[in-house]
């Protein structure tokens, strides 16, 4: 009989099981320390974190680094120099599973090289079951999982994996609860992330987020509105607010009559230019969330408002809760209350029984709203998710085609947005010089438009106005204009 190797005091494997749970348990909230004994676990030595996947994992990244960097690691550009090497994985489609693989695949001789440093894997893909299974069985290089639920755990993973020499495994499978004061090192000094809640619990069909990340749980208001005010105090120029749902914040409260719309007022009336959130989901999307954004000021005139297909028998296939005509009367009242509004989406392609017929509905649909952008996506089966059981009766070359048809109407959308600025003056916010050109600026509307445009480096990090001279379709050229007294856009 094979002798079972006991890696480590630490071995708590993910259970898809227990992730698809919600005993509406009570969240609790913590607060992030160090224990005196592991603070200077790091001196001396480099960390090194690659990120995949949306925003709530670079806001997780952020967060990773920031406790290393308390423990006193430093991070370096280079990872054949790291003493931790971390990667920060994307479950949302196969292709971002492959790529973390592959990356593994690589990463082994640098590990024979450096046998001493510590390979971390974290994020949505070590929250799944058949990957921890896999990465177990087949990647012996990697000494540390841990998910992401217990990210503020890593100093004590850290300091069993370098003190026992053995492999970590811990990842919790529960609802997940809220830790505050976890140290941050913010990879952007103008523009910043803002977690207002974690979790989903929407159980969209084709999506493995709800096991990855737990039930729904909202920070609690004061302390939101306290980290926006921070980032203000040290200059940024603008917050995103983040969620798995971000317009769902405020549901889970017992004890107040709280939601999104709320706390948008609230931040509405801070010192800071601008205010961002993503992602929003058409079935949360209030009459106060609207009436709100239509205050503009700090509030951007932008909303990302996923639809995923245009017709109803797929919507309810996905669990969408939402018809295609509920759906559209949202867009127009945005449109009514919020004039040049630009709205964006993600769409799937292809998802199981979707027929030539209800596809065209998905295209009517793109062209009738007049998206300024999208993700779009040939449909990933996801193994424990519903869809994942369905017959994936759509050919692949019908996929690619039906992308493929897609895509032209939103590169169109692309164009027509950007052209509505033509000739018009609008505020740029300015992050840095361009990847070609140092003399060249770039920066974002209010409207989420990306600007080029020749100016001095001392622009960076300030909100400039700039005539628009030519609008292509992923980007506008303009002129900054001096002492400009008003903007259109």
């Amino acid at each position: 009989m094979a002798e079972v190797k006991d890696y480590s005091k630490y071995f708590n494997k993910p259970s898809l099981k227990e992730a698809k749970s919600r005993k509406r348990l009570n969240v609790n909230i913590e607060t992030f320390t160090t224990a005196k004994s592991m603070a200077d676990i790091g001196k001396g030595k480099n960390y090194h974190i690659k990120t995949y996947g949306c925003q709530m994992n670079e806001h997780d990244s952020e967060g990773i680094a920031g406790i290393l960097e308390q423990l006193g690691y430093v991070v370096t550009a280079d990872e054949t120099l790291a003493d931790v090497l971390v990667l920060n994985t994307c479950a949302i489609r196969e292709n971002a599973e492959n790529r973390v693989f592959g990356e593994l695949g690589r990463l082994k001789p640098l590990k024979v090289t450096n046998p001493d440093m510590i390979l971390a894997i974290c994020g949505c893909m070590s929250q799944e079951e058949a990957v921890v299974n896999k990465i177990l069985k087949k990647y012996q290089q990697v000494d540390l999982i841990f998910g992401t639920h217990n990210i503020h755990r890593l100093p004590e993973y850290l300091h069993e994996a370098l003190i026992s020499k053995e492999r970590v495994v811990e990842v919790w499978s529960g609802e997940g609860d809220i830790v505050e004061n976890l140290p941050r090192r913010r990879a952007n000094s103008v523009k910043g992330w803002v977690n207002i809640m974690y979790g989903c619990d929407e159980f969209c069909t084709y999506c493995i987020v709800p096991y990855t990340r737990g039930k729904e749980r909202s920070r609690m208001p004061a302390d939101v509105i306290n980290e926006v005010k921070e980032l203000a105090a040290k200059g940024y120029q603008e917050v995103t607010l983040l969620g798995q749902n971000v317009n769902a914040y405020g549901k889970d409260f017992k004890d107040r009559d709280y939601t999104f719309g709320n706390l948008l007022e609230e931040l509405r009336h801070l010192d800071i230019p601008r205010i961002r959130f993503t992602t929003s989901h058409p079935h949360d999307f209030d009459e106060l969330m609207i009436a709100t954004l239509a205050k503009k000021g700090n509030l951007m005139e932008y909303v990302h408002l996923p639809v995923q297909s245009g017709n109803d028998t797929i919507l309810k296939r996905m669990n969408r809760r939402y018809t295609r005509e509920s759906y559209l009367q949202l867009v127009r009242d945005l449109k009514t209350a919020i004039p040049g509004v630009s709205i964006t989406t993600d769409i799937i392609v292809g998802f199981p029984g979707e027929t030539e017929e209800q596809f065209q509905d998905t295209l009517s649909l793109a062209k009738e709203v007049g998206y300024e952008g999208a993700y779009t996506f040939i449909y990933s089966p996801r193994e424990g998710t519903p869809a994942a059981q369905m017959e994936d009766d759509v050919t692949e070359a019908e996929k690619k085609d039906r992308l493929r048809r897609l895509n032209e109407i939103i590169n169109k959308g692309y164009l027509d947005g950007n052209m509505r600025f033509q000739d018009q003056l609008v505020e740029v916010l300015v992050e840095g010089p361009s990847k070609n050109d140092e003399t060249v600026m770039s920066g974002y509307t209010r409207h989420q438009k990306l600007v080029n445009f020749k100016a001095d480096p001392a622009v960076i990090g300030k909100i400039v106005q700039v005539k628009i001279t030519e609008a292509k379709t992923w980007h506008l050229f303009g002129e900054l204009v001096e002492n400009a007294s008003d903007t259109s856009a």
